[in-house]
């Protein structure tokens, strides 16, 4: 066995087509198809289902991926360490961060650039269950989500700071002159919300539930842009994490209300993969970050 068949069948079940994992792997088609078949050779069993194109992994070929999987992080990891000891720490940080927590991202990944000047720094927006599964599918290096709120297996976690919730009104609106708002009295409002496949929508559900009210949203949206800027139509309310607002505050004619009783919070924070030892670039990442303040 070589190491190239391992990283031909990785790209394949990555690409799930034979042209762009060959092309991933900067080899021909016919390469990488004999590459993978003499590999099915000298293991016995078939990996790949064919017909004749691509048609997924058999059940041998899932528990070999994911043992190839394995060896190909050992031998990046190999690659790393001797790396580091050679030049100092090098390669690309895989960082995936969930949409409410990127504007205060860069609190974490400035530190980190600071200290590796020649690391190159990759953020992708993703939820909460995609960066569990590319971190357990070794493609992330690390994350920043939330700690408290749902179950995270399999990651080591640091806090970095207290996710607070606001609404986001008209200022010259029927609420325009409060100071707060109350969990109850948003729940009805004609509100705009995160969709069902984020978290943040999860953890404002479930804060509504504690108090006995049942959502059903007038507007819904996947974009943090879009949740923010859809409180300036009239009637219509949103509701984000305030630490949204850090960079670029609310949109223009929008005021940002405190959602009281509850006083309602989520811890967010950095993972990665519970693997020991731990990957250089995640190590680095963890050991450079600090928690950020509490606000007043």
């Amino acid at each position: 066995m070589f190491i190239r068949q391992f990283e031909y069948l990785d790209a394949l079940a990555r690409e799930r087509h034979f042209r762009r994992a060959a092309e991933l792997c900067h080899v021909s088609q016919p390469t990488l198809s004999s590459a993978v078949a003499q590999l099915e050779d000298e293991l016995g069993v078939l990996l790949i289902e064919r017909d004749p194109r691509f048609q997924g992994l058999t059940a041998e070929g899932e528990i070999v991926l994911s043992r190839v999987r394995r060896v190909l992080v050992e031998i990046e990891m190999m690659r790393a360490e001797v790396a580091e000891a050679r030049d100092g720490l090098t390669g690309k940080l895989r960082f995936g961060v969930i949409p409410t927590a990127l504007p205060l991202a860069v609190h974490v990944t400035a530190p980190f650039c600071a200290a590796c000047p020649t690391v190159t720094l990759e953020v992708l927006s993703l939820t909460s269950a995609q960066i569990l599964e590319r971190l357990a599918n070794f493609e992330l290096d690390a994350g920043m989500t939330y700690l408290d709120n749902e179950p995270l297996p399999g990651v080591v976690a640091k806090p970095i700071y207290a996710e607070t919730y606001c609404l986001l009104t008209r200022a010259d609106g029927p609420l325009g002159d409060r100071v707060s708002i109350t969990w109850a009295e948003a729940a009805e409002l004609k509100l705009c919300l995160l969709t069902g496949d984020m978290q943040n929508r999860r953890i404002i559900d479930g804060i509504f539930r504690s108090i006995g009210k049942t959502l059903r949203p007038a507007m819904e949206t996947n974009s943090i842009f879009n949740l923010c800027t859809h409180a300036a139509l009239p009637g219509v309310n949103s509701i984000a994490s305030t630490q949204v607002l850090e960079l670029f505050g609310p949109p223009q004619g929008v005021k940002a209300l405190p959602l009281v009783e509850p006083e309602a919070r989520r811890m967010v924070g950095l993972v990665v993969a519970d693997r020991n030892p731990a990957p250089p670039l995640a190590r680095k990442l963890m050991q450079t970050a600090t928690p950020l303040p509490a606000p007043d």
